[in-house]
């Protein structure tokens, strides 16, 4: 991201650019900010095309179209999934850019192997935007603050995260909200965040695993119930329950075999202080209990999309099982 910063403060641009990775926030700025300092208000010379089912013979006429009264064209690519399936014609026209063109391409997930991928980072310049570690997000935050005049307490910070995940979209929106409810004052408290900020599902589905784990039923229980109230579909809690045991169990047989926090994080795709929570929790339980439940948690899925289970009921009764103090979690399934 650095060199994208230099090009753009001197308006020194690549012929290509991929920008990809698992962290929208960052990409669209990026993005965003690439077009405003090429094209900014000029529609004559900016194309924007999205979706995987592109023509690529359109995109590669519109590139050799030379701009009008101007002295680049830009186009932006996004979503494309150019980068995960052969694509000869576009890599060979990525080889062999005029000058006058700028080719943003923005995406989620590529492979290296593939020839236009090679091509982009033989020719411009390639970004991985991922999630941010939690020192990077911290600091962010108190600039977002900081540019509007405001300041945040350290504890208030660590709150607005725990509610909110790595997630620079959601932590935007929040920072938003509490401006706006703060807007009389320069210090921004515990109480601020506890008053204005939405608890993510995600976030308060690990806070119901760690009371299940603990065998704080009814904490489990009420937790489920506020997602319920909050109309969140039972079917989507399961998907997450499923999907943060995954991620435990992962972190549980990583560490096992003596593999630090950083490089968990790296290997699972997430944030190093989401996969530290993942870390923590996993001293809760056993691999052995971590894979019966999820093996618990597909057979439920499974009943309850032949009909034999109501979704409600059988989330309900997972959340009771796991989490009742008799249960010998070595010897449930």
């Amino acid at each position: 991201m650095k060199v994208i910063n230099e090009d753009i403060k001197n308006k020194t641009f690549k012929k290509v650019y991929l920008l990809y990775g698992d962290e929208p926030y960052l990409k669209k700025q990026y993005r965003d900010r690439i077009r405003e300092s090429i094209t900014g208000s000029d529609t004559m010379n900016f194309s924007y095309y999205e979706g995987e089912k592109l023509n690529v013979r359109e995109i590669i006429e519109m590139a050799d179209t030379l701009p009008f009264f101007s002295e680049k064209r830009l186009i932006i690519v996004e979503n494309s999934g150019f980068f995960k399936r052969s694509n000869e014609e576009l890599a060979a026209f990525v080889s062999a850019l005029p000058d006058y063109l700028v080719l943003v391409f923005v995406e989620d997930a590529i492979d290296e192997r593939n020839k236009l991928f090679k091509a982009v980072k033989k020719e411009g310049y390639v970004s991985l935007m991922k999630q941010q570690t939690e020192s990077v997000l911290i600091q962010w935050i108190g600039k977002c603050f900081k540019e509007k005049g405001m300041m945040i307490e350290s504890a208030a910070v660590k709150l607005l995260l725990d509610k909110t995940g790595a997630s620079m979209v959601l932590i935007k929106a929040e920072i938003d909200k509490v401006i706006s409810y703060c807007c009389t004052r320069k210090e921004v408290r515990v109480a601020d965040i506890e008053a204005i900020c939405s608890t993510v599902t995600v976030s308060k589905i690990f806070d119901m695993i760690t009371a299940i784990a603990i065998k704080r039923q009814q904490d489990a229980l009420k937790l489920y119930y506020d997602l319920l109230a909050q109309k969140e579909p039972p079917m989507n809690i399961l998907g997450l329950m499923v999907r943060q045991f995954n991620g435990i169990l992962q972190a549980k047989e990583a560490l096992a075999m003596g593999i630090n926090h950083y490089d968990i994080a790296k290997n699972m795709g997430v944030a190093p202080f989401i996969a530290q929570k993942y870390s923590s929790q996993a001293a809760n339980f056993s691999i052995k209990q971590l894979k019966l439940a999820l093996k618990d948690l597909a057979d439920v899925e499974e009943a309850v999309k032949t009909g034999k289970l109501d979704a409600k009921m059988a989330v309900e009764l997972m959340i009771i099982k796991y989490s009742a103090k008799k249960v010998d979690m070595d010897n449930v399934g």
